[in-house]
């Protein structure tokens, strides 16, 4: 009898366990299949006892920082500088050499004045550092005035052409000078400079226009053609766009002659300066000082191409005595102009001097003169 309820309850015992095991594994096998859908992903699903209770989503990088990283730019490089002032002044002056010497190739009239030229003796320093000038003239055909290239190491190089009142080709400067205040920096000065006065210092800086008749009277109509016929023969499209290309050839460079400087330029600088005069200061690195020397002889071969065409000539009679008297005032202008940048960077006293041995004589801009 006793066995026979022992069985009973070990049969009830089983059957328990299985009924029980039919609903509970479906119920888990259900939850299995739910997490497989959750976190089809990939992701690692949360342990089993989590399951059914508030869990914090899969670690993300943060969206801002992932689309920073994504885009950000590669460091900036700083541009080489392996020259000093010296070493690029001293490139800057052999193609200055190399340029004039093309100048005395095509012209073959441009003689040396040696009484005016500097040979780095004790005589002619400035700043304490010997200084050089190779000053010529051509009283030909040419019509060159006055031709000064001056050399002062670690300081200047800088080109200075005067023309004749036989022909109406601009003048050209060309000037490069180590700025050393407070860091040493480049300037460069590059103009091609009229030969009638077209008002240009009486411009509108604000829409670029220049007075008319209501103002100037009859005069007007004779300064906008002088104007004209210098954008036309000369300082025309093609140019105006190679000298905006100096600017953006160069690194970190500043216009010296803005709106607000120009304000204060002395009247003798405004008197004299074209219209397109490009003076820019940048700091003193390799590219910078490839990019000037490139500029610099392109300007002196438009000049050259200038004063190699015969178009540009003066009819004799009138036209050569009118340019001759305003060549005479330009070049004195042109001193007064040149006076306080020469002031500044050497001081009172070489400055005056390099000025006056820079501008040549003053009352030879008819023929160019003798020595």
């Amino acid at each position: 009898m006793y066995c026979s309820i022992f069985l009973s309850l070990l049969l009830a015992l089983l059957f328990c366990s299985s009924f029980s095991s039919a609903f509970v594994m479906p119920r888990q096998a259900s939850n299995a299949r739910a997490a497989s859908v959750l976190y089809s992903d990939g992701a690692n699903p949360p342990p089993f006892a989590n399951w059914g209770q508030p869990t914090a989503p899969p670690a993300l990088p943060p969206p801002a920082a992932a689309a920073a990283a994504s885009v950000a730019p590669p460091p900036a490089q700083t541009p080489a500088v392996s020259m000093t002032c010296n070493d690029a002044i001293a490139v800057l002056h052999a193609s200055q050499t190399q340029i004039v010497d093309k100048i005395a190739a095509s012209i073959p009239d441009l003689a040396v004045k040696p009484d005016f030229c500097w040979n780095g003796d004790e005589e002619t320093k400035i700043a304490g550092v010997q200084a050089t000038l190779d000053a010529r003239d051509a009283p030909g055909p040419a019509n060159i005035a006055w031709l000064a290239s001056i050399h002062i190491p670690n300081k200047l190089s800088s080109l200075t052409i005067f023309n004749g009142p036989l022909t109406n080709v601009p003048h050209l400067l060309s000037r490069v000078a180590v700025d050393d205040s407070p860091t040493s920096r480049l300037e460069l000065a590059l103009d091609f400079r009229p030969r009638a006065y077209g008002a240009y210092e009486l411009i509108n800086p604000q829409d670029g226009t220049y007075p008319g008749p209501e103002t100037l009277g009859r005069q007007a109509f004779e300064y906008s053609g002088n104007r004209k016929d210098y954008e036309t023969h000369f300082v025309n499209n093609e140019v105006q766009a190679f000298l905006k290309t100096i600017v953006d050839s160069l690194d970190g460079a500043v216009l010296v002659n803005d709106v607000v400087a120009t304000a204060t330029l002395p009247q003798e600088e405004l008197l004299t300066r074209g219209p397109h005069c490009l003076h820019v200061s940048m700091p003193l690195n390799d590219a910078n000082i490839a990019a000037v020397e490139k500029a610099r002889t392109q300007a002196a071969n438009y000049w050259l191409s200038w004063v190699l065409d015969q178009s540009h000539s003066h009819r004799p009679g009138a036209p050569v005595n009118t340019q001759y008297v305003y060549d005479t005032k330009f070049k004195i202008n042109a001193y007064g102009a040149l006076l306080p940048v020469y002031t500044k960077l050497f001081g009172q006293a070489d400055g005056a001097k390099l000025t006056a041995a820079e501008s040549g004589p003053l009352d030879e801009a008819y023929v160019g003169g003798g020595s």
